[in-house]
């Protein structure tokens, strides 16, 4: 688990694009934890601030759209596995569920969402 869960956090730290969000997002955490867990936090200039989370085990499928130099990964899991939480909202804070969790990437070649793909897929084999 730990060599599947450092792979995945070094390949989205590596491609992760935070020039698709510069202009609203002020900062951003994005977690690949050794106990199992995706978790992306995203810290608006306005205040507000977005967080997901899923088990890795709960993963289904990733979908990418865009191109090698610039695009989002949707990873996607089997129900509602997603937990979505926002704070500071103006609209009023949500706690919710989701299917899928959204993260901008760069440089990125479809040999590197194979190993993504197959990375995710060898933590959700028991």
């Amino acid at each position: 688990m730990e060599d599947y869960t450092s792979f995945l956090q070094k390949s989205f730290s590596d491609h992760y694009d935070f020039s698709q969000e510069n202009t609203v997002v002020k900062k951003y955490e994005l977690n690949v934890t050794n106990n199992g867990f995706c978790r992306y936090k995203r810290y608006f200039n306005n205040g507000k601030i977005e967080y997901f989370a899923f088990k890795l085990a709960k993963f289904k499928d990733l979908d990418y759209y865009g191109t090698t130099t610039s695009g989002q990964l949707y990873l996607r899991t089997k129900n509602d596995d997603v937990i979505v939480q926002t704070y500071n909202d103006k609209k009023g804070d949500v706690d919710s569920m989701g299917t899928c969790v959204v993260i901008p990437l760069k440089n990125i070649e479809a040999e590197d969402l194979n190993l993504i793909r197959d990375n995710l897929t060898k933590i959700t084999k028991p």
